[in-house]
């Protein structure tokens, strides 16, 4: 996700550290992973059509006390894109790159603010993937809007589900982008891969879901935050 320019604030944002230092205290193996078919294009049409007005599972990441309440709603897009493939449906993400003051590092989907311009958040969203990957805007196939989910910084996300073909001509921006990955729709919406993280920082409780993927290639991706909440979202929006 492309960062979202923060108005100043004599309060600064609360640290969390290294995520992946935050202790696990669970996982949602009791819940079942999604069968095959409803992780088919024309299921996720179906689901999607019904989700408009429908409350999110996770609703966002709660409000730090004495930081981001009193901070206007911004509102903004994001891309889930899903690529067609022999084996199944592929999500890509972004790795942001290292040098980034605002989520260095991080794994995101391409997205962030609405502009002026920008007739809807779909066209935001486009607009973002666009900058970011160099997704042409005219590919991707829109299945559908999630429901909106509320970051702490009170950035109000819309997840817009996209179809991609199989074949793509990607072309990431550097100065944003360190790479962009796959991982396989079916490992995402299995929730024995949810891992469950709580911390206390500066005396407040923060509770987040994480799901790191074990790439072929040996490198660990660690998927958390907002963006894995909201594929936390998507597994109950196809699950119930």
């Amino acid at each position: 996700m492309t960062p979202m320019p923060e108005r100043p604030t004599a309060i600064p944002r609360p640290v969390l550290g290294d995520p992946r230092a935050v202790p696990v205290i669970g996982t949602d193996a009791d819940l079942p992973p999604l069968p095959p078919q409803r992780l088919a294009p024309d299921f996720l049409r179906e689901r999607l059509a019904l989700a408009e007005g429908r409350a999110p599972h996770l609703p966002g990441d709660g409000v730090w006390v004495g930081w981001g309440p009193d901070r206007d709603p911004t509102a903004a897009g994001v891309l889930v894109p899903l690529r067609q493939a022999p084996g199944g449906l592929q999500l890509l993400l972004t790795r942001r790159t290292e040098h980034l003051r605002h989520h260095a590092g991080q794994i995101s989907f391409p997205g962030g603010r609405s502009e002026p311009g920008d007739a809807d958040v779909v066209a935001t969203a486009l607009r973002e993937a666009q900058e970011e990957i160099g997704l042409d805007p005219s590919v991707p196939e829109i299945l559908g809007r999630m429901p909106v989910y509320t970051t702490v910084t009170r950035f109000q996300v819309t997840p817009v589900v996209a179809l991609l073909p199989e074949h793509l001509n990607l072309r990431p921006d550097p100065a944003e982008v360190a790479e962009v990955f796959e991982v396989p729709l079916s490992f995402l919406m299995n929730p024995a891969h949810h891992r469950r993280h709580q911390v206390t920082v500066e005396g407040q409780v923060r509770r987040f879901l994480s799901m790191p993927w074990p790439a072929p290639d040996g490198r660990e991706y660690f998927i958390w935050g907002a963006t894995a909440a909201m594929l936390r979202n998507l597994y109950h929006l196809l699950a119930d």
